[in-house]
């Protein structure tokens, strides 16, 4: 049994649609490529062929990983999560000292992190810092380019 990983509805969502599509469209295409080459005649010195059988191992190996996940894979409900510490899934407004800018960092599972819209993984340098930290808390936190220091504005779900 695989380690147990938690994700919000959307993030499941997508995990599951993912596996979908490479079990119900690539698995095709790869069968379709496999049928086509196997077509061309001798199998030993086919080069398509072999490739197709490899792509297609390649394919059940990702679609194993992805099966693992989905099973074993949890939603957090974020409503009943406490919002005086910080807690994967919490949003953290945070006021770095070092340059003196405010922003909001949401600590998310690492297969949801999106460094764009300010998602960070809980595995980060900078969520580790701030786990279980209370409004109010100032940390220092090694990153590779250095020290910050950050100062816990605001926590919300």
């Amino acid at each position: 049994m695989g380690k147990i990983k938690y994700y919000t509805e959307e993030g499941l969502k997508a995990l599951k649609d993912e596996l979908d599509h490479l079990m119900f469209v690539e698995r095709k295409k790869i069968s379709q490529q496999i049928a086509e080459a196997r077509d061309k005649g001798d199998l030993s010195e086919n080069v398509e062929y072999e490739a197709a059988k490899e792509q297609q191992g390649l394919l059940e190996v990702k679609i194993t990983k992805l099966q693992e996940l989905v099973y074993n894979a949890r939603v957090l409900d974020e409503s009943q999560l406490d919002t005086s510490k910080v807690f994967i899934f919490s949003s953290v407004k945070v006021k770095n000292k070092n340059i003196n800018k405010e922003m909001t960092y949401t600590i998310v599972p690492e297969t949801e992190a999106d460094i764009k819209t300010m998602k960070i993984s809980v595995s980060s340098p900078i969520a580790k810092g701030l786990l279980g930290k209370k409004i109010g808390d100032v940390v220092e936190i090694d990153v590779p380019a250095g020290k910050i220091i950050l100062e816990i504005l605001d926590i919300s779900r």
